[in-house]
């Protein structure tokens, strides 16, 4: 199944070890006695879903090797090692490449470049990220089903969290995860400030959202970095995830995205959208470390802002105020 495909590894901390299809939890002092199905859920985070699945499972949930039941109690020191749950997959493996930011048992974070769908759909089967990435961890002995935790348009590039199994997904959709996105808008923006407009889907398009009293709210806060005369480079955090939300924002001020002509950009600079998902932070699903995660604007972007005299952009260094 090998073939000539580039896997990226961006950053230091990559753990290359194969999962082996477990999770474990050690129980603390402070949940000594209890029962193990309150243990797993209040505690650990386990869905009901989940649990559910693991007991159908021949030795789904194990004690030192042995089958544990829902009503069985635990005690400080025991490692409660559960399986995982396997799912189809229907996701066509395809040869691609991807830039692997993070890696390890439970987690992968990718640094996707602008034009790649994350998902497949009815035009897109087989020239996403899910497609790429199925063939990548097949090539590893492991096979997953996709689950994207934050979602970015296919024409925006950056950092995309997937999670390996249903229970580190449920468990980071239950965080606010910390994203910060940059921008380059067309027009010179206040310094800084707040969009606090309700965004609703448009009844004459599939695609384009609209600013309605009726949409559901949605809330952006934005940073002007620099500019010349005729365009920011912007810092953008969203207390929300709306479906186009930064492009209907700042559409709706009168500051469209470079390239972004869906809401009212050119692409004189850019043949997309200028957006760019350039920083994470979250706490691991299992471990529950903090976590921080950075990459660099891509060159399409990058050729504008050297324009405006910054030759490099280092998003480490923008800390969002």
């Amino acid at each position: 199944m090998e073939e000539n495909c580039n896997y990226k590894i961006t950053s230091d901390i990559y753990d290359s070890d194969n999962t082996d299809g477990k999770i474990s939890f050690l129980v603390g002092e402070e949940n000594s006695g209890q029962l193990l199905k309150t243990f797993l859920r209040c505690e650990c985070g386990v869905s009901a879903r989940t649990f559910t699945k693991l007991k159908k499972i021949p030795l789904g949930i194990t004690r030192k090797g042995q089958l544990i039941k829902a009503n069985d109690k635990v005690f400080s020191g025991d490692e409660i090692v559960l399986k995982q749950v396997r799912e189809d997959n229907e996701i066509l493996p395809v040869c691609g490449d991807i830039d692997i930011v993070y890696e390890d048992s439970y987690i992968i974070i990718i640094n996707k470049p602008a034009h790649m769908p994350v998902h497949p759909t009815k035009i897109h089967q087989e020239n996403t990220l899910a497609n790429y990435l199925r063939y990548y961890s097949l090539n590893k002995g492991e096979d997953f089903t996709f689950r994207a935790v934050n979602r970015i348009d296919k024409d925006t590039s950056g950092l995309v969290l997937i999670a390996k199994d249903r229970h580190c997904a449920g468990l980071l959709q239950k965080q606010n995860i910390y994203k910060e996105y940059f921008a380059l808008c067309q027009g010179i923006l206040p310094e800084s400030g707040t969009i606090d407009k309700p965004i609703k889907k448009s009844e004459n398009s599939t695609m384009l959202r609209i600013i309605s009293e009726d949409g559901d709210q949605a809330v952006t806060h934005f940073k002007r970095i620099c500019n010349d005369e005729s365009c920011s480079l912007v810092k953008l955090r969203l207390e929300t995830g709306r479906t186009h939300q930064i492009r209907c924002h700042m559409s709706s001020i009168g500051f469209p995205l470079e390239g972004d002509d869906l809401y009212g950009g050119n692409r004189k600079k850019i043949s997309r959208q200028a957006l760019h998902c350039g920083r994470m932070r979250f706490s691991h699903p299992i471990s529950r470390e903090s976590m921080e995660f950075n990459c660099k604007v891509p060159a399409d972007m990058e050729k504008i802002i050297s324009l405006m005299n910054l030759y490099e952009i280092n998003i480490e260094n923008m800390t969002f105020l």
